[in-house]
């Protein structure tokens, strides 16, 4: 080799050392970039059944910025397109755009195109930086290229969908399309693709709904060039460009405010949050309440609740008449410790027809009585002698009640409301009659969660509204207790107006007209109705059976499905006229009270009242002393064993629980005894 061609080699080899040290460093240098956070807050999402977006909120700036989810495709070609045709090809930076950028400038005398591409686009927003400065500039491409090594194309992308400006504080393209289309990314018409893409360019200048005009200006460059480059057929892009731009941004969700929040305050790093509301239901419940109170003082408000019982899912959920300061709106009513007037008379009943103290066609005797000087009286301030205990729930009588809450004992009845689900409050010491009328604390969703265990046979049904399979509680009552009063509140006659449509549904109203309840079920849902004032004050004329059963009766046609038949009776049921029942179950008396019985009358010797017994194999021993045989034995209301001349018996087929055994002669006389058997 000559020396001539020796020092060619030398320095063809000293170049590439260079070069190649140039290029080692170069790689060091991206490499040690510090990016900023690649994961920028998103806002937090409440959806509702099938996905329907109930409820969004801002992040912490303020701003809409959403995660995208699906996006047209055709977006996204139109967006490669326009703004950076070799995004697929290129390392972050394009030498060929910044080389054309440069010979535009040099020739015209001023800035032509831009060279930035998408991956530098995205480096700009992650750090909020500006594009004018050299150092500026500078940065972006070194965190260009640093994404570039550490993402696929495709993640850089979605940085870009949730980041670009929309205008205002609209961030990447969901927030833009729910706000300006009302709709989500997924399908999008040429014309939106187009305005989406023309936005993040100038996103205040040609925002739509504040300049039209401009707007459709930047959108029609858009389609012009991508008809011009192939990317659309000239038919499609004309089609577009007669389309015209939104004017107006549209209101993002805001449904069940209450709900919504509390969820959101229980886990507010989540960033969806699936609940199993009905949004379509939900909105049309909140325009109803509205709607009603519409003209009403805004101190007035009012809460709705509704439950698919079979599954426990809450559907709708509305805590006032709207989310505001005025009238207290913010609180929620659903969740307020109210009293519940006569709503739980059904429980009371239920509870009594499944001790045995009574049976539907029972008479009870509704006249003045004094309870150690309690002397409750009805709501109308008239009695109205013997009447059956269908009617007396009917008509909601109070005297029937409180003698049946006083022969079940007042702790039976919060035992039972516990056994539902339900968490009363007392306002103080032990639970004494008045519970029976209202005496004490319960919410909205207690009472739909108590009538909801009703509809479901009497086993509590645990709501909520979050998805899961079906939970189920304790027993409350047994399921023919449960169809008894079920039945019997089937029978009460509609609001003016309402559909004849056998819905079970019971009124209530507390004292001083300060809160009117409506409950109600069907075979699939239950339905609770809350109006009155937040601040517990005085509603003069509000009643449950005027005030909150027409909107009881309307949330039920809001459902949007016929109304689901009440499942028939269970086999065991006793269904029969009075004069055929038991004679203990014929006519209500109160403990102790007299009756047409004489000294040879039957009584219990075995097992005494308020006994607790211990089961051998599920037979109890029972024992009559006095009496005229033969003896028919009966537990809680059904008979168990009949025509036995003997004065012991053994009964089987006993469970643990509460019972009410009863014995009767060959003259009808009786005589019973409450246990708890274990």
């Amino acid at each position: 080799m000559s020396r001539r061609g020796g020092s060619l080699l030398g320095l063809a080899v000293a170049l590439a050392l260079g070069l190649a040290g140039a290029m080692d460093a170069g790689r060091d240098w991206v490499a040690r970039t510090d990016l900023p956070p690649l994961s920028p807050p998103l806002s937090a999402e409440m959806r509702g059944a099938e996905g329907a977006l109930l409820r969004v909120y801002t992040v912490e700036d303020g701003r809409w910025r959403l995660d995208p989810g699906a996006v047209d495709p055709l977006y996204t070609r139109m967006l490669i397109a326009y703004e950076d045709g070799r995004f697929q090809a290129h390392g972050g930076v394009d030498p060929w755009a910044m080389g054309r950028a440069a010979w535009q400038a040099v020739t015209s005398g001023g800035v032509v195109s831009g060279a930035s591409t998408l991956t530098m686009q995205v480096a700009r927003l992650l750090e909020d930086s500006g594009t004018g400065r050299w150092a500026g500039k500078l940065r972006q491409i070194r965190v260009a290229l640093a994404l570039e090594q550490r993402l696929t194309k495709a993640e850089i992308l979605q940085l870009y969908f949730r980041l670009a400006p929309m205008g205002g504080n609209l961030e990447g393209i969901r927030a833009a399309t729910l706000s300006y289309f009302g709709k989500e990314p997924a399908r999008l018409t040429p014309a939106e693709a187009a305005l989406l893409v023309s936005l993040p360019q100038s996103p205040e200048a040609r925002r739509p709904d504040r300049a039209p005009a401009l707007a459709q200006a930047a959108r029609d460059r858009v389609l012009a060039r991508l008809a011009q480059n192939g990317v659309l057929d000239e038919e499609s892009a004309q089609a577009a460009l007669a389309e015209p731009v939104p004017r107006t941004r549209r209101p993002f969700p805001a449904l069940a405010p209450h709900l919504t929040d509390r969820i959101h305050r229980e886990d507010p790093g989540a960033l969806v949050s699936q609940l199993t509301l009905d949004a379509d239901l939900q909105a049309r419940l909140e325009a109803l309440a509205a709607r009603t109170l519409q003209g009403e003082t805004r101190a007035l408000s009012l809460a709705i609740l509704v439950a698919d019982h079979r599954s426990g899912e809450i559907l709708a959920s509305v805590g006032s008449r709207g989310f505001a300061p005025e009238g207290q709106g913010y609180v929620d009513m659903t969740r307020a410790l109210r009293s519940p007037g006569s709503t739980l008379k059904p429980l009371i009943y239920a509870l009594a027809f499944d001790r045995g103290l009574a049976n539907p066609e029972t008479l009870i005797d509704d006249r003045p009585t004094d309870f150690s000087g309690y002397r409750p009286g009805n709501f109308d301030g008239r009695f109205h002698g013997p009447v059956s205990a269908a009617e007396a729930l009917r008509l909601s009588l109070n005297l029937p009640a409180v003698l049946l809450t006083e022969a079940l004992g007042p702790a039976n009845l919060m035992a039972g409301l516990r056994r539902a689900g339900v968490e009363p409050v007392l306002p103080g010491g032990a639970p004494g009659l008045a519970i029976a009328l209202g005496g004490l604390g319960v919410t909205l969703e207690d009472l739909v969660q108590l009538y909801a265990g009703l509809a479901q046979g009497g086993e509590a049904r645990l709501l909520s509204a979050r998805p899961a399979a079906a939970v189920s509680g304790q027993r409350i009552t047994s399921a023919p207790a449960a169809w008894q009063v079920g039945d019997i509140l089937s029978g009460l006659a509609p609001p003016p107006g309402a559909p004849r449509n056998r819905l079970a549904y019971k009124t209530g109203t507390s004292y001083g007209h300060r809160d009117a309840w409506a409950l109600g079920f069907d075979g699939a849902h239950v339905v609770g109705v809350w109006v009155g004032r937040p601040d517990g004050s005085p509603v003069p004329g509000a009643f449950g059976g005027d005030t909150a059963a027409p909107i009881l009766f309307e949330a039920f046609q809001h459902l949007g499905t016929e109304l689901v038949p009440l499942a028939p009776p269970p086999p065991e049921t006793l269904i029969a006229p009075n004069a055929l029942l038991p004679v203990p179950l014929r006519t209500f008396r109160r403990r102790g009270e007299a009756g047409p019985l004489d000294g040879t009358a039957p009584q219990l010797a075995f097992p005494p009242d308020g006994a607790l017994v211990s089961l051998d194999g599920g037979a109890l021993p029972v024992r009559v002393r006095r009496g005229t045989p033969p003896f028919t034995w009966l537990v809680n209301g059904a008979p168990v064993v009949r025509g036995d001349r003997r004065a012991e018996a053994l009964l089987r087929g006993m469970e643990p629980g509460f019972a009410d055994v009863a014995v009767v002669d060959a003259e009808g006389r009786s005589a019973r005894a409450s246990i708890r058997l274990d």
